[in-house]
């Protein structure tokens, strides 16, 4: 498996991947598809400098990816905090994709200056909170049943990691 930064050539399928958690639902809390132009936006905010998308490739095929993102960008007291937000396509999970996306998030976030890794995620995905309970996040807070989707609810938690 091949892990590297990505270009505007993997954007349709980095979209895709998203999409396919958009409507599993509880992955996300966008509850519609996102369209490319969305996708086009989020990707020029994501300086490979500071904050990077890498996805994972089996050759050719793009089989998850990563990014760091800021955390309430504009706040000069968090400017050492990322978002980290990652997704691996439904056929390609449980196969090591996310520990290796997660291992990279974890490099790049220190080279990069973060001390301080966030993941916002829905209480309902525990594939994602085993994933972030591996490397060793921890819950910082819990928004108690605001998520709502398909007459459910689920808690928005926010997971921690001190690098």
């Amino acid at each position: 498996m091949l892990i590297r930064l990505a270009d505007i050539g993997d954007l349709s399928r980095i979209n895709e991947i998203y999409n396919q958690a958009v409507l599993q639902r509880f992955c996300t809390a966008h509850l519609n598809p996102v369209d490319m132009e969305y996708r086009q936006l989020w990707f020029r905010e994501h300086d490979p400098g500071r904050n990077p998308v890498y996805v994972a490739c089996e050759g050719e095929r793009v089989t998850g990816w990563v990014s760091l993102g800021p955390y309430r960008s504009g706040r000069q007291a968090l400017v050492h905090v990322a978002e980290v937000s990652y997704y691996v396509d439904r056929q390609d999970r449980k196969m090591g994709v996310g520990t290796r996306l997660m291992e990279q998030a974890r490099i790049t976030a220190a080279s990069c200056g973060y001390s301080v890794l966030i993941a916002i995620l829905l209480s309902n995905n525990p594939g994602s909170l085993a994933l972030l309970e591996k490397f060793g996040f921890s819950c910082w807070g819990t928004m108690p049943g605001i998520a709502k989707i398909d007459d459910q609810t689920a808690d928005h938690l926010y997971y921690g990691l001190k690098l």
